[in-house]
């Protein structure tokens, strides 16, 4: 990259997304707070999901495909007992089932059961595409097709706190991975179903939520409060990459 001008914002901001919100009308609102159209994201987040968004200001948007590859971590909570056509709390409860006498220790060894390789089938409730529709739209009409299993890895799976129905969790695992369906897939090899309840992202690589901004608080921030936030993108990029 070559030198930018001084007056431009130009970096990486880490902002702390509030739940309820897509990751797009995050940047639609950094967009209009920061004034500046050039703006996107490194790694999507769910609607009900809170934390870490790394969004990308200025020509920092050029190295999205290196950051959007970085691990990811979260921690968040499921409910055993339930299942909903979205795997989190967002969607409607389809079904209901009694909840097998489980203890934390039981738990544990189910939850190790999804550390490592596997191949993961995307939710029909997400924003994948498929011949350029993304699947939600097709499930809201009540179609369901079928859908590519993709690869990912799961690194930890850590069980925080189980008193059951519900379980407090921790997690980290390689890009594009649907946490709600890690929980969802759970529930069905417990025979009682699951749904992911709440989900924060703690963590994408080196970036941690502890250093993010909250959204709400850029509508008050200055030019030079905002820029004193902004990491360089060469701290944050191999020079490679750049």
């Amino acid at each position: 990259m070559t030198a930018s001008d001084p007056h431009q914002l130009e970096g990486i901001l880490l902002v702390d997304k509030p739940s309820g919100m897509t990751s797009h009308d995050v940047v639609a609102r950094l967009r209009h707070c920061l004034r500046i159209r050039q703006i996107g994201h490194a790694g999507t987040l769910d609607p009900m999901a809170t934390g870490l968004l790394v969004a990308l200001v200025g020509r920092a948007t050029k190295v999205s495909q290196y950051l959007t590859s970085l691990d990811k971590e979260y921690e968040g909570a499921f409910e055993l007992g339930k299942v909903t056509d979205s795997h989190d709390a967002d969607g409607e409860v389809v079904e209901t089932h009694p909840v097998p006498a489980l203890d934390a220790d039981g738990l544990r060894v189910l939850m190790q059961g999804f550390v490592g390789d596997q191949f993961q089938t995307p939710p029909m409730f997400s924003a994948k595409k498929i011949n350029g529709v993304p699947l939600y739209k097709l499930a809201r009409k009540g179609q369901v097709v079928e859908r590519e299993p993709r690869f990912i890895h799961v690194d930890a799976f850590e069980l925080l706190e189980f008193v059951s129905p519900t379980a407090k969790f921790r997690l980290r695992s390689s890009k594009g991975t649907y946490v709600r369906t890690i929980a969802h897939d759970l529930g069905h090899k417990l025979g009682c179903g699951a749904t992911l309840t709440s989900l924060r992202r703690t963590g994408s690589g080196q970036f941690r939520v502890a250093d993010a901004t909250a959204l709400a608080d850029f509508d008050t921030l200055s030019h030079a409060d905002v820029r004193r936030r902004l990491i360089p993108v060469y701290q944050a990029v191999p020079s490679h990459v750049l």
